[in-house]
């Protein structure tokens, strides 16, 4: 999954400085930074902008930069092109650019849009002047008003159709340490998102992955240790989960599992266990009977043939299967992860 922070001149440079370390840390490939915020007129753009672009170049986050025609004097720049050498990456337009002028900028920058004010005219607008929606994103707004927010469905159809024309699709989670002013209410894509954190905040990306979002950020500031862990996780492709396992089948601990691309509804199913069997030298004789639950893992026994070893967690309550051996099972606080375990998203038994 590719994740991203958001960085705002009014936190500072020493705070911007700590997390774009810990967001480098994280494996974090995205920075947004707002350049038009009215409450930030005070600060010093241009010398503050130069510095956050040579710290997001080192970190290897590539800088999502909200911008119209007003800013550039603001950084010291008379034109968009002067921008080119920077490091900004996307700039994100919402006015003021003809759609010739937009299908132009995007030769030199990747140029980001509100996903959900994206109209038809704009996109045969776009088509008409030679874009190359590949070049294109849309990115969702953060809210920072409670109850404004998305519905997770609206964005799963927005994006649909985005995505369909070559869009990247772009969406916010929530901070759960630091969050941002004048609300201090989160700054969510989704509505119901707000308020989360910790591990509820790694459920809510893996929900915007579903929903066919190419790049979650993180809206507010900051994050809690917690929330970075997960973040570092969710970057690298996996989720950890806390499990009881025999020691006899120790050997599928600490070890990234994915499930398979064609999801079962019933079963997370490990593509690579039956591998890790072989290299352990496991043998599988079935056991006696033990009742097979929401979070059972399991493992094939013998009766299950060249299947033998294939690790399944069970993605609800299910019926006795002789032709499997029960092993252990997933942490109840770890439950709400195993619904969003979907076509070849990885998993970590810890």
């Amino acid at each position: 999954m590719r994740t991203g922070i958001s960085l705002y001149m009014g936190s500072g440079l020493a705070t911007n400085i700590q997390i774009i370390d810990k967001a480098h840390a994280a494996g974090a490939s995205f920075a947004f930074t707002s350049l038009q915020i009215p409450e930030e007129t005070d600060i010093d753009q241009a010398s503050e902008t130069r510095r956050l672009l040579q710290l997001c170049r080192e970190a290897n986050l590539n800088l999502i930069a909200d911008i119209s025609p007003r800013t550039l004097a603001k950084l010291g720049y008379s034109s968009l092109s002067e921008l080119k050498g920077t490091g900004i990456d996307y700039v994100r337009l919402d006015f003021g650019f003809s759609a010739a002028e937009t299908v132009e900028l995007s030769h030199d920058f990747h140029v980001v849009f509100n996903a959900s004010t994206i109209s038809k005219q704009d996109i045969l607008a776009w088509r008409s002047a030679g874009a190359d929606f590949t070049r294109f994103a849309a990115c969702h707004n953060y809210y920072p008003k409670p109850l404004t927010g998305l519905s997770i469905e609206r964005v799963a159809n927005i994006n649909r159709g985005l995505s369909e024309l070559g869009f990247t699709t772009m969406a916010f989670i929530p901070g759960d340490k630091t969050l941002r002013g004048p609300l201090y209410e989160g700054l969510p894509t989704v509505e119901a998102h707000r308020g989360d954190t910790t591990d509820q905040l790694a459920i809510d990306a893996l929900e915007l992955l579903e929903a066919k979002t190419d790049v979650v950020m993180v809206g507010d500031p900051d994050l809690s240790t917690r929330a970075w862990q997960r973040l570092a996780e969710l970057s690298r492709g996996y989720v950890s989960l806390r499990t009881k396992i025999e020691d006899t089948y120790a050997y599928v601990r600490q070890q990234i599992h994915h499930d398979r691309p064609d999801s079962s509804a019933y079963v997370i199913r490990s593509q690579e266990s039956r591998g890790y069997a072989q290299l352990a030298q496991r043998s599988f004789t079935p056991h006696p009977y033990e009742k097979r639950s929401l979070g059972s893992i399991s493992v094939g026994n013998i009766g299950y043939a060249r299947y033998a070893g294939e690790l399944e967690i069970a993605r609800c309550n299910l019926p006795h299967e002789e032709r499997v051996n029960i092993i252990g099972k997933i942490a109840d606080d770890d439950l709400p992860f195993l619904p969003h375990i979907n076509s070849g998203f990885g998993f970590k038994l810890v």
